[in-house]
C-alpha cells in the first residue's frame, strides 16, 4: 500500500513538473498564434496546403514561439515575483530551476529552427528566429523597460505569425501576407493596453513604463479607442486588395464595430472591470477574425 502511494506521489510530482515547463511556453497564446499561422498558410494557396510544410511549419513555429515565451519568463522572473498577475509562474515559485529553464528554451529554439530550415525552408526559419529575438530580446529585455511605446514598437514581432505561415508554403514574401501582419500589429496595442489598465498598479510597483503608468489611464483609454478605429480600417485591407470577399467584409465589419463600441464604452462610460472585459473581447476578436478569413477563402 505504501509503495503504491509513493508511486502515485512520484507520478503526480512528474506530471506537475512537466506542467510547469508547459506553462512557460504560454500554450494559450501560442495556440492563438498558430491559428494565424494556419490562416496565413491557407490564404497563400488556392487549394489544399501540402502536408509537409503544414505539419513541420506549425510544429517548428510553435516550438520557437514556445521558446520565446520561456525566454520571456526567464528575463522577467524577478518582476514576475512582485506582480499579482505573474507571481505564481514556474520560475518565481521555484517549480523550474533557472538553469533548466535556459536549457529548455535553448533546445526548443534549436529544434524549432532546424526543423523549419530542413523541412520547410530557410526563409521561414530565419524569419521565425528574427521574430523570436524581437519578442524575447528587443521587446522583453529592452523596450518593455525603456519606453511606454514598448508594445507598439515590439508588437511587430508578435504580428509576424501569419507571414511565417505564408512563407512556409510559398517560400516568398507577398503583400497579402504583410496585410495580415498589419492587422495584428494594429490589434496589439488596444489588446495589451486594456490589460495594462487593469494591472496598472502592478506595473507601477515594478517600474515598468506601461502607458497607463506614464501617461495615465484616461490617456490610455483614448489611445485604445483611436487604435480600434485604426484597426477597423486595417481589417478592410484584405477586401480592398481583392484578397477576401463579401463574407469576410460582413464578419470583419461586425467584429470591428463591436471592438470600437467596447473601447468607446471604456473611454466614456466605464464600469468596474470593463478594461479586463475589453482585453478578453480582443482575444475573441482576433480569433474570430482569422476564422472568418479562413471561411471566406474556402467558401
Amino acid at each position: 500500500m505504501a509503495k503504491s502511494l509513493s508511486v502515485v506521489a512520484v507520478s503526480n510530482h512528474t506530471l506537475g513538473h512537466w506542467r510547469a515547463y508547459l506553462e512557460m511556453t504560454k500554450p494559450k497564446v501560442v495556440a492563438l498564434m498558430l491559428l494565424t499561422v494556419l490562416v496565413g498558410m491557407c490564404l497563400a494557396l488556392p487549394g489544399a496546403v501540402p502536408l509537409q510544410p503544414l505539419i513541420a511549419g506549425m510544429l517548428g513555429i510553435g516550438m520557437m514561439a514556445g521558446a520565446a515565451a520561456a525566454m520571456n519568463h526567464l528575463i522577467d522572473r524577478r518582476i514576475d515575483a512582485l506582480m499579482a498577475r505573474t507571481y505564481n509562474r514556474p520560475l518565481p515559485k521555484g517549480k523550474v530551476p533557472v538553469g533548466n529553464a535556459i536549457v529548455f528554451a535553448a533546445l526548443l529554439s534549436v529544434f524549432g529552427f532546424v526543423l523549419l530550415y530542413l523541412a520547410v525552408n530557410p526563409l521561414t526559419a530565419w524569419l521565425t528566429l528574427a521574430s523570436l529575438l524581437g519578442y524575447a530580446v528587443v521587446y522583453t529585455a529592452y523596450l518593455k523597460r525603456a519606453t511606454p511605446q514598448n508594445i507598439v514598437i515590439g508588437g511587430l514581432a508578435g504580428a509576424m505569425p501569419p507571414l511565417l505561415g505564408w512563407t512556409a508554403v510559398t517560400n516568398e514574401f507577398h503583400g497579402h501576407g504583410l496585410l495580415l501582419v498589419i492587422i495584428i500589429f494594429t490589434w496589439t496595442p488596444p489588446h495589451f493596453w486594456a490589460l495594462a489598465i487593469h494591472r496598472r498598479a502592478d506595473y507601477a510597483k515594478v517600474n515598468i513604463p506601461m502607458l497607463p503608468v506614464t501617461h495615465g489611464v484616461e490617456f490610455t483609454k483614448t489611445c485604445i479607442f483611436l487604435y480600434t478605429l485604426l484597426l477597423g480600417l486595417a481589417c478592410l485591407l484584405p477586401v480592398l486588395v481583392g484578397m477576401s470577399g463579401g463574407l469576410y467584409l460582413i464578419g470583419s465589419t461586425a467584429l470591428s464595430l463591436m471592438f470600437i463600441y467596447k473601447a468607446w464604452r471604456l473611454k466614456f462610460h466605464e464600469t468596474p472591470g470593463m478594461a479586463m472585459d475589453v482585453f478578453k473581447f480582443s482575444i475573441y476578436h482576433l480569433m474570430l477574425l482569422f476564422m472568418v478569413l479562413l471561411l471566406d477563402h474556402y467558401v
